[in-house]
């Protein structure tokens, strides 16, 4: 079964691991935290630890068995470089994805320290996009780290965007997500701040991806800037997602 998503910006999820604690602002209304507690309420067996770290090792395997190529968000519920993460079962994730290869996976974390720790330790298939979260431009120092691993492709995620990010130094990254905060103490987006990210990846040539204004019911501000959506992806490389090779 493969679990199609609702994030604009991927087509299914893959949560090997679910689970996180707070880092850093952007983290304040983290919306996994409350899905997650909700799903613990539905009596949910997955979520039963509610949004502590928790590893699914049962659930490694389950893109082996999707047959069509698609884009995968892994730990959409959580941070796969958390502290509690060991080593050996991040290794176990990747090596999934390697054998994958029909599938394009997106990782994003905020722990941009431990990646940088662990990237030398890890393969880096073709297929396997990294991506760090930038809030603010105090977190810059994200973007560095994202730099020194070995990912082909590597995104940025400005969500939530709290405040304006200048300068923006995008050498190296091949991708850029905007977006507000959603729910009911979502703090407000500035259009100028993601105009201005928008202008400097027009710029720098990098595919701009605005994903949603936000607000307590985020559908009702939609994700229109300017009159238009923006939906730039990374160009994939002849054949990634094509014929399909299982196994």
């Amino acid at each position: 079964m493969a679990y199609r998503s609702g994030i604009e910006w991927t087509e299914a999820t893959w949560n090997p691991m679910t689970g996180c604690t707070k880092v850093s602002p952007g983290c304040a209304n983290c919306y996994a935290a409350r899905f997650a507690l909700r799903l613990r309420g539905a009596g949910i067996p997955k979520y039963y630890n509610g949004f502590q770290v928790t590893l699914h090792p049962d659930t490694l395997p389950q893109p082996m068995h999707w047959r069509s190529p698609r884009l995968v968000f892994v730990c959409s519920m959580g941070d796969l470089f958390h502290e509690d993460v060991p080593l050996d079962f991040v290794r176990q994730v990747f090596e999934v994805m390697e054998r994958a290869t029909w599938h394009q996976f997106q990782v994003l974390t905020k722990r941009a320290g431990r990646l940088a720790q662990l990237a030398p330790l890890l393969p880096w298939p073709d297929n396997v996009w990294m991506g760090v979260t930038v809030e603010r431009e105090d977190f810059l120092h994200r973007v560095d780290m994202l730099r020194g691993t070995g990912a082909r492709i590597k995104f940025l995620s400005l969500e939530p965007l709290l405040g304006p990010i200048r300068p923006l130094d995008l050498r190296g990254i091949d991708w850029l997500i905007v977006g507000g905060e959603s729910g009911p103490q979502a703090r407000p987006l500035a259009a100028e701040w993601v105009r201005a990210v928008r202008d400097r990846c027009k710029e720098e040539n990098v595919p701009f991806f605005f994903k949603q204004w936000g607000g307590p019911v985020r559908k009702q501000a939609g994700r229109t800037l300017d009159g238009r959506t923006w939906d730039g992806m990374p160009t994939l490389s002849s054949g990634a997602r094509g014929t399909v090779h299982l196994p």
